[in-house]
């Protein structure tokens, strides 16, 4: 009669694994593993020596080989599972819609794959667009903010180390794809080449996580959209420091790029009211910052007031109710001349607002 082995190398393998802590086999789980299959040591001893799972370090020691701590890492939970999680955003009542946000919505609620980019200056509402947008539309957002730092670890993902295990953990990019959602790429200009490890991604093509040997497709629905103030082609004026200059072939995987301008007078005015009951206030503010826009625009003024700004300025004035301390404290940001040009000007908007008053500061 031929011989038969009382266990097979999975029923050995999956033995002197079996906890998920275990990067090491060392006798003592030799002889755990010989009397719980009823054999001697040295059957499994030798079996074990000669499994390519394993790699004998030292006399009645091994490790684990990396393909199969590799297998073990990807098997074990996710370091953070988010699939449970609702990743719609909420819908905002101070959002008033402007500019491009009609077209960049109908892309989204589309659920056609078509990546955009949206250029311009700061605090005009771009990120605020892209997630109402969402919120209207219903569709789950996720949003990424670019630094130069930002690798493919963070993008795709990577081993994380969890209770003393390391366990494979989706990057945010990885999670879009495999749940159909909108992955807003934020300052996208701002990144370094490593950022061309989502070229395929942006094919539409979904990406191969190389580490754990996955082929991850986008879900329906899945689709990119990235924010920048410049075009790609960095900042000559010094305006916005640390933004690079995009690869050629990365820009080009965006089929379509919006302009966005601050809103009109008229709908800045309504975002502000939105803030503040001080109707007033918010028509001095907007034509205040819209003279500042226009200077800036003809070269006058190396700064600008940005809608975001404004928005500050009327948060401020609801929490102190003083107007000018409000204007103040939101234009301490700039240098003294500026700074005092922005006040003299709107001396000149608002005539209830007097500069020489000792509660200014």
């Amino acid at each position: 009669m031929a011989f038969q082995a009382k266990f097979s190398n999975e029923d050995l393998i999956s033995f002197l694994t079996k906890n998920d802590t275990v990067k090491e086999v060392t006798s003592k789980q030799i002889n755990e593993a010989a009397a719980h299959f009823d054999v001697q040591v040295q059957s499994v001893t030798k079996r074990v020596n000669k499994l390519k799972e394993f790699r004998k370090v030292t006399r009645g020691k091994w490790t684990l080989t990396v393909a199969e701590a590799l297998e073990k890492n990807y098997s074990a939970p996710s370091a953070q599972p988010v699939q449970s999680l609702n990743l719609i955003p909420d819908t905002d009542d101070h959002f008033v819609k402007f500019g491009n946000f009609n077209d960049i919505r109908k892309i989204i609620k589309s659920k056609v794959f078509y990546p955009a980019f949206i250029t311009g200056l700061s605090g005009n509402g771009k990120t605020f667009s892209v997630e109402q947008a969402c919120a209207q539309t219903k569709r789950e957002f996720i949003r990424v903010n670019i630094t130069i730092e930002t690798d493919e670890d963070d993008l795709i993902g990577g081993f994380r180390l969890v209770n003393g295990s390391t366990v494979w953990h989706n990057g945010p990019v990885v999670e879009a794809l495999e749940r159909g959602a909108v992955l807003l790429l934020d300052e996208i200009d701002l990144a370094s080449n490593k950022i061309l490890c989502l070229q395929s991604i942006l094919e539409g093509k979904g990406v191969f996580l190389k580490k754990i040997g996955r082929h991850v497709l986008p879900a329906k629905g899945f689709n990119v959209i990235a924010t920048a103030n410049t075009k790609g082609k960095g900042s000559d004026d010094g305006r916005f420091i640390g933004t690079n200059v995009l690869n050629e072939a990365f820009l080009e995987r965006f089929p379509v790029t919006f302009e966005q301008s601050y809103p009109s007078v008229s709908i800045e005015q309504k975002i502000l009211e939105k803030e503040c009951e001080d109707i007033p206030f918010c028509k001095h503010l907007v034509d205040w910052a819209d003279i500042i826009r226009k200077t800036f625009f003809d070269g006058g003024v190396d700064e600008i007031i940005s809608t975001r700004r404004l928005v500050h300025i009327v948060r401020a004035y609801a929490i102190w109710g003083d107007k000018l301390k409000a204007i103040q404290v939101c234009l301490n940001r700039f240098d003294d001349e500026t700074k005092s040009a922005f006040l003299d000007l709107y001396d000149k908007v608002d005539a209830d607002v007097d500069l020489k008053s000792e509660d200014a500061n």
